[in-house]
């Protein structure tokens, strides 16, 4: 609901039981004490208390990277996570996995009229609370709010920016053949939570969402090891998706190990269950490593010892093939193409 305004007192926004009206991103009072009493009080930093419309920083040494995702993920709360640590997370991913550090984030929101002030308070909390443990700020931003039926509750979008360090080289192009090609921990657990979700399926355990920051891994790889050629999130496509777009950017080929992709038997049961298959589901908090052969375990070693990466395998090898095929050889002997997504697997999971 709208603030009122009575002899010079603004009634404050009722967080138990109001609702986004379409005052609240006409630009005036509403849109204002929306700002002020929600996205400032809770996301508070400096840039955003000082109410521009931009935010203003120095940033240090090395080359920027920018990266921005919009976030439409149904249900909006699922297990592990939500739309709000989500819109978080992913965004600081895209850029750590240039081997940046990311620095600031912004924010914008997309809200359906009739929204809960309730969930909307709820989602931003989760935010704030995913931005100050990744110590990356939500610096700036922007609201609109839309009529009913013209959106799905609320849609976020997130930009990051973050700086590379001098000397560090990471690009989806540098994978050579011989390469070791690594994954940070068991794949498909994201998509698996949100279907679990969505379609209320009954489990013995329940699947959560992997979703997290992954710098503070990324940092701890790059110390540990120089020779990382190439990091990337599997996010929609999963697994198989994103080694093909490698595959393609590099113009190699890949052998994959079946038996070495780490998959949780829960996430393996609803796949099966459903008809669907883990390396094209997504993820939210593991990456792909490939690097030089002779760093392997030395780059294992170093993700297993970050929380983030305790169930970190080495997964196949780069191989030379003009055709760039990812190939997988399974627990049988026998090898099978491991294509692209056909067509649209999970549909709004991120």
């Amino acid at each position: 609901m709208s603030g009122i305004v009575k002899k010079g007192y603004v009634r404050p926004l009722d967080f138990r039981t109001g609702h986004i009206d379409m005052g609240h991103g006409a630009g005036g009072r509403a849109s204002a004490q929306l700002i002020e009493e929600l996205f400032v009080a809770t996301f508070d930093n400096d840039w955003l208390r000082q109410g521009n419309d931009q935010a203003a920083f120095t940033p240090p040494p090395g080359r920027m990277v920018m990266a921005t995702d919009a976030h439409v993920v149904s249900p909006l709360f699922f297990p592990g996570g939500d739309i709000g640590c989500l819109s978080v997370h992913g965004t600081i991913n895209d850029v750590a996995m240039a081997g940046a550090r990311p620095l600031y984030l912004s924010a914008s929101f997309i809200i359906e009229e009739g929204f809960a002030l309730s969930t909307l308070k709820r989602i931003v909390e989760s935010m704030a609370d995913a931005a100050r443990e990744a110590g990356v700020p939500i610096v700036t931003g922007d609201t609109k709010v839309v009529e009913r039926g013209n959106c799905d509750g609320v849609f976020i979008t997130t930009t990051g920016v973050g700086v590379v360090a001098p000397g560090i080289e990471i690009d989806g192009a540098n994978a050579r053949p011989g390469d070791a090609i690594l994954v940070s921990g068991t794949v498909g657990d994201h998509g698996a939570a949100i279907l679990s979700k969505r379609e209320a399926l009954a489990l013995d355990t329940e699947i959560r969402s992997d979703t997290a920051a992954l710098h503070g891994l990324v940092a701890q790889m790059l110390e540990a090891v120089t020779g990382v050629r190439v990091l990337r999130d599997p996010t929609r496509g999963g697994l198989a998706t994103t080694l093909n777009e490698i595959a393609k950017q590099s113009g190699v080929g890949m052998l994959l190990e079946e038996a070495s992709i780490p998959v949780l038997p829960q996430v393996d049961a609803v796949c099966e269950l459903l008809g669907l298959d883990p390396l094209y589901v997504a993820n939210e908090g593991k990456l792909i490593a490939i690097c030089a052969e002779e760093h392997a375990d030395a780059l294992l070693a170093a993700m297993r010892a970050h929380p983030l990466g305790a169930r970190a395998a080495r997964i196949g090898s780069v191989t030379e093939d003009p055709h760039g095929f990812v190939q997988m050889r399974t627990r049988f002997g026998g090898r099978r193409v491991v294509d692209w997504l056909t067509g649209e697997q999970l549909p709004r999971i991120c």
